[in-house]
């Protein structure tokens, strides 16, 4: 099966319906928040945000879930407050069924920053 592929997150976006879009636009919104210097684009065939020239996020959407894509370490720093959601190696997923975690998705990516800054000092030195 071919991936879709798409030039600019908007639209990805606008290819979901209605609701869901909705729902990747709020992610979007606090991706750009908390991290407004990383760059936007589109990667393995979803939204990517690169801070410090390295990945930081990545969010997608299915049928059922928004998976959000932050790295293992994140997954494993955190896992204490994602335990109520489906979590893999590096994933959590939302779905559709439920009200988005604002407050965790913001924590999710401030940890990512935070991580992406500590690893651009250590090199730097």
């Amino acid at each position: 099966m071919k991936m879709k592929s798409y030039k600019t997150v908007d639209a990805y976006i606008k290819s979901f319906p209605k609701e869901t879009a909705s729902r990747l636009r709020l992610i979007r919104k606090i991706i750009r928040g908390a991290a407004p210097k990383a760059a936007e684009g589109i990667s393995y065939g979803m939204a990517a945000y690169k801070f410090n020239d390295s990945p930081l996020i990545y969010f997608a959407a299915f049928k059922k879930h928004i998976g959000v894509y932050a790295m293992p370490s994140t997954t494993k720093a955190l896992m204490k407050v994602m335990t109520k959601y489906k979590t893999s190696k590096g994933t959590v997923q939302f779905q559709h069924d439920e009200p988005l975690p604002l407050p965790l998705i913001r924590r999710i990516v401030a940890y990512r920053v935070k991580e992406s800054r500590a690893k651009n000092a250590r090199m730097a030195r």
